[in-house]
């Protein structure tokens, strides 16, 4: 029997960010910073990013500039989902 972990997220509100980092990893990391990683290619990382959400590809956004994984866990700015939604994003799934 294979144990699968339940998804980080309850609520499809939440929006996950996707793109590429400095090193030309995949990133995936939701908006607030509760879930995210690195990933070696776009498919994992929407793939991980539609579990984590529920498969709500309606709130993957993928971004054309840099992203970092960050999990400190910190609330980002206004500036940062502006910036994101500025550079050109796309949807991902």
């Amino acid at each position: 029997m294979k144990l699968v972990e339940p998804p980080s997220c309850s609520s499809a509100s939440t929006i996950v960010f996707i793109g590429k980092n400095s090193r030309g990893n995949w990133v995936a990391q939701e908006q607030n910073g509760l879930y995210g990683g690195l990933f070696v290619n776009r498919a994992q990382a929407v793939k991980y990013a539609l579990f984590e959400n529920g498969h709500h590809p309606e709130t993957i956004v993928e971004v054309s500039r840099e992203i970092e994984l960050d999990m400190g866990g910190r609330l980002p700015s206004s500036d940062h989902i502006s910036a994101a939604a500025a550079a050109g994003r796309r949807r991902a799934a």
